[in-house]
């Protein structure tokens, strides 16, 4: 019988029926390899390390519960979210053509717009959830890029009716799903060909270290990455794949216990005089709330809202105490962002107001807090 999630996120399947590849001496925690080389057994033997650059065993051990958790065949530690994405991007090169969801988050479209767009790879930006991605492509186009739902508009774009369009002409479905973790959704069941996570966030879940993931279950792109990553040296270090692994053996419980705080929260926000729009999927109203039903087990707990004016929003991020006014999202502390300076200042203005990210827009990332004493904090700076 398979493994639950939850399980999953503490064990590996594969271990739970037989014997550990590597015994550690009774060692429930994974150790840490803190070493940069590894002594070979002789003359052209190995123990199947040989340098850190190319893999450590915490981090082999890391990128195997997380493969396991959203269904590839590999998957690759590396030092952040955007070195994930960069390593990602060497897939392509110069004349290559991708649609991207014009709703990213503000470090993507930086590396896209200033970094990838220099390489000689060319974009077009579309509102992936509502826009007709297919008239768009090119017979230069090699990829899809979609986050779902989007940071910070909480877009939902339908996986398995992109991947179709994607498949139909041999291009690549790329889907960033740190908003929701392996927990609540896992695209490559859905059709996507590559994963790709902000390791920082929810998989870590503790504001307390770096990392990103790229999983796939390609045999070509699996060989090409894993060329790479030793080639670039952007792994993840084994200390922090320690951090990530023990952070991913709460996941399960985190996740559920901030979805259900965000619920509450975004309800309770609906209430509000000063709120003009709460953009949460778990909403009735939200135009993905059926799509994010169908292709996800939850709805995560990311809540964006508007507020009446750019000097209430500024007032609340001046008064909030219990709830820290900072970038980045997923972890046990709930945290507010004003994409406008943060997240999304890199965006060009034109493209962030058409996104809908306006001057009275504010990010939450729901902890998991008491949320009576969430809801406590914001009314007092809301009022």
């Amino acid at each position: 019988m398979p493994l639950s999630i939850e399980t999953k996120c503490l064990h590996l399947e594969a271990e739970a029926k037989e014997e550990p590849a590597c015994k550690h001496y009774g060692s429930i925690s994974f150790p840490i390899y803190q070493t940069a080389t590894y002594a070979h057994p002789g003359v052209g033997k190995s123990t199947g390390f040989d340098y850190s650059r190319l893999q450590n065993p915490t981090r082999e051990q890391l990128e195997k519960i997380v493969c396991q958790l959203e269904g590839g065949t590999d998957a690759f530690a590396l030092s952040t979210g955007m070195a994930a994405i960069t390593l990602l991007m060497e897939l392509f090169k110069p004349g290559d053509h991708l649609i991207v969801d014009s709703d990213l988050y503000g470090g993507t479209i930086r590396l896209f717009d200033n970094v990838s767009l220099k390489n000689g790879i060319q974009f077009t930006r579309a509102n992936c959830s509502s826009d007709d991605v297919e008239s768009l492509i090119t017979p230069v186009t090699k990829a899809i890029y979609v986050e779902t739902p989007t940071n910070p508009m909480m877009n939902v774009t339908d996986i398995a009716a992109m991947a179709k369009i994607a498949h139909d002409h041999n291009l690549l479905l790329i889907v960033d799903n740190t908003f929701m973790s392996p927990y609540f959704q896992n695209p490559l069941e859905l059709g996507a060909d590559v994963v790709v996570h902000s390791g920082t966030k929810f998989l870590a879940g503790h504001n307390d270290t770096l990392a990103g993931f790229i999983i796939t279950r390609n045999t070509e792109i699996n060989e090409r990455l894993r060329f790479l990553i030793k080639t670039t040296g952007s792994g993840l270090a084994p200390f922090d794949s320690w951090l990530v692994l023990r952070g991913i053996k709460t996941l399960g419980v985190r996740m559920e216990k901030a979805q259900s705080n965000a619920v509450k929260i975004a309800l309770w926000l609906k209430t509000q005089k000063s709120v003009t729009k709460v953009i949460y999927p778990g909403l009735e109203e939200h135009p993905g709330h059926e799509i994010s039903k169908k292709q996800a087990r939850g709805f995560g707990s990311m809540v964006t809202f508007r507020l009446t004016s750019t000097e209430k929003a500024l007032s609340v991020l001046e008064k909030v105490r219990l709830i820290k006014y900072a970038e980045s999202l997923g972890g046990v502390e709930t945290l507010i962002t004003y994409p406008t300076t943060q997240t999304h200042a890199d965006v060009p203005e034109e493209l962030r107001l058409k996104n809908g990210i306006t001057p009275e827009t504010l990010r939450l990332s729901v902890g998991i807090e008491n949320v009576d004493d969430l809801i406590a904090d914001l009314e007092q700076a809301l009022n």
